[in-house]
């Protein structure tokens, strides 16, 4: 019998990390099992995973012999960073070194870093369309982790860095989700004009990963990945047609959208801009035809919809 490997997880309680583990749970064709890395193994979350038959173990992002030891005999590793667990590029940027470092020493074979782009590569700092934040990024949340992307370069890990998409998951618990205005009509407001944006369902960028190892002549490529594009107005008719109220898209400037003044607006404001101005560049490098064959039940927002509506909160 082949031997079966490992893919240590990290976040395995979180989005990605928890659809990645629930992905290699599911399959029973028994080539992978999956390691979940968790900072508390008693949590319910890592009991939850448990019982699916994954390994729990300890682990922390900020202890990199901790990564080592959750990373030992494991085939893959699944490398991920929560921004807004703390708001600092800077905090992400050292937490990808120490999970390259600990994959590299453990003998790791095949990791996965899911990044997004280094955005001053297309606007600079000195570029005042937007404004600079934090002191040297553009997007800080994008910013961190594709310069994290040098770092695995550097340890020369066998590396697949995949490009994810937003979450339609943060309609549900972002705050994104359709507002009633004065007027009475609900809109979603993105400072997006008639680009379109690529998205996809939380537990499909997990899905996709997991096709992403069973794939060994990805690593060392960029991979992106999205379940569908869709414009502002094209989302706003498919939550009409799934909540049965009309909503409709608010187009408003980005500079507006910066001023909203909840945690990361004016970091949010910059991404929604970027993936506007550089519409085609942001779309062209997620393909979802290729993640669909990552992950052949890849949802669209529709389907993603329809399983996810009563979940979507919804001012009456």
């Amino acid at each position: 019998m082949p031997e079966v490997k490992t893919i240590a997880v990290v976040g395995a309680t979180g989005a990605q990390g928890g659809g990645l583990v629930r992905a290699i749970c599911a399959d029973k064709t028994g080539e992978f099992k999956a390691r979940a890395i968790t900072r508390n193994p008693d949590s319910e979350g890592a009991k939850a995973l448990a019982g699916l038959g994954a390994e729990v173990v300890a682990g922390d992002v900020e202890d990199e012999g901790s990564l080592e030891r959750a990373f030992d005999g494991a085939y893959g590793a699944y490398c991920v960073t929560f921004f807004w667990a703390h708001f600092s590029a800077e905090k992400e940027v050292a937490e990808a070194g120490a999970m390259a470092r600990a994959a590299k020493r453990a003998g790791v074979q095949h990791a996965i870093w899911s990044t997004l782009e280094d955005t001053r590569q297309w606007v600079p700092l000195d570029d005042d369309r937007m404004p600079t934040l934090h002191g040297k990024y553009k997007v800080p949340h994008f910013d961190g982790k594709g310069e994290a992307n040098r770092v695995f370069a550097a340890e020369q890990l066998p590396t697949t860095f995949l490009l994810t998409s937003f979450y339609w998951d943060n309609f549900i618990s972002f705050g994104m989700g359709p507002k009633k205005g004065p007027d009475g009509t609900h809109a979603i407001t993105l400072p997006m004009g008639g680009a379109k944006l690529p998205g996809i369902a939380a537990e499909d960028i997990g899905k996709c990963a997991y096709g992403v190892f069973k794939r060994p002549q990805l690593r060392g490529k960029f991979v992106g990945i999205a379940g569908e594009h869709l414009s502002g107005d094209e989302m706003a008719a498919a939550f009409t047609k799934a909540l049965g109220v009309t909503v409709r898209y608010n187009d408003v400037p980005p500079d507006v959208y910066r001023g909203f003044g909840f945690p990361g607006a004016d970091d949010l404001g910059n991404m929604f801009q970027f993936k506007r101005d550089f519409e085609q560049v942001f779309r062209g490098a997620r393909d979802t035809a290729f993640a669909r064959e990552l992950n052949p039940a890849l949802q669209t927002f529709d389907t993603w919809l329809a399983q996810n509506k009563g979940r979507i909160p919804l001012d009456q």
